[in-house]
C-alpha cells in the first residue's frame, strides 16, 4: 500500500482476451483508477468472476434489455448494477460487441489515495476496505453512473497495468450462487489478504483447459 504516484498505465482494448474467462483471469494483477478532482484511488485487482456467453447465473443470460446493455458492449466496458437492493457491483463486458457476457470485479489491494477510501468507508480497516464487490465500490466512489463507461480510455474511472509485472493466479468456484456452483470461474491471487469470502472456499491452482470449464 502506498500514496506515492504507480506508473500504472492504461490498457486498451486490443490488450483484453476475446474470451470471458481467459479475461477474467488476465484482470488478476491489473489495477483500477478512478482520478477525482480531490486526488486518484488505485488498487490492484486480486480477484475476479467469469460469467461467460451461456452462463445462466449471468445478467446476459436472458438476452439483451436495456438494464444489462452494457454487458452487450465491446469488451472493457463497466455494467454497474444495484444487487440485493443493497450494494452497486463493478462488471466489465468481456466479448466482442453484440455478445452478452462479463466479469465481475470482486476485490482490490487499495494502494492509491487510502485516505479517500477510508473517508467513504470510516473505521474500516485497511484489507477490508475493498475486499468484495460491494465494499469495493464505494470505497472508489462507483455508482449508477457509472454504467456504460469505456474503461479503456486511461480517463476517469479506468483499467491499467505495470509493465513487467507478474502475479500468480489460481482458479475456484464462485461464490453465492444457486446454480452452477460446479464451475471453477473465481480467479484470485494466492496469498493475497485481500481476497473475500471465507479461506475455506479457496483452493490450490487450476489448470483446467479453458474448454473444459
Amino acid at each position: 500500500m502506498t500514496d506515492r504516484p504507480l506508473p500504472i498505465l492504461p490498457l486498451h482494448r486490443n490488450d483484453l482476451p476475446l474470451d470471458t474467462v481467459e479475461l477474467a483471469r488476465y484482470m488478476v494483477g491489473k489495477y483500477v483508477v478512478h482520478d477525482l478532482p480531490e486526488g486518484r484511488i488505485s488498487g490492484r485487482i486480486v480477484e475476479t468472476e467469469a460469467y461467460p456467453v451461456g452462463d445462466s447465473t449471468s445478467h446476459a443470460f436472458i438476452g439483451l434489455r436495456a438494464y444489462n446493455a452494457s454487458l452487450f458492449m465491446a469488451r472493457g466496458h463497466a455494467y454497474v448494477r444495484l444487487t440485493y437492493g443493497v450494494s452497486y457491483m463493478l462488471n466489465m463486458s468481456s466479448e466482442a460487441e453484440g455478445t452478452g457476457a462479463g466479469i465481475l470485479i470482486r476485490a482490490i489491494e487499495p494502494l492509491e489515495g487510502l485516505a479517500l477510501m477510508q473517508a467513504r468507508r470510516p473505521g474500516v480497516s485497511l484489507r477490508d476496505l475493498a475486499r468484495g464487490p460491494g465494499r469495493l465500490t464505494i470505497a472508489l466512489g462507483i455508482g449508477q453512473a457509472f454504467d456504460g463507461r469505456d474503461l479503456c480510455t486511461g480517463q476517469d474511472l479506468w483499467i491499467g497495468c505495470i509493465e513487467a509485472e507478474q502475479t500468480a493466479v489460481a482458479a475456484t468456484t464462485r461464490i453465492g450462487l444457486s446454480r452452477e456452483m460446479h464451475r471453477p470461474l473465481r480467479f484470485y491471487e494466492p496469498g493475497s489478504p485481500f481476497v473475500s469470502g471465507p479461506r475455506k472456499l479457496l483452493m490450490p491452482l487450476s489448470r483446467a483447459p479453458i474448454g473444459s470449464l
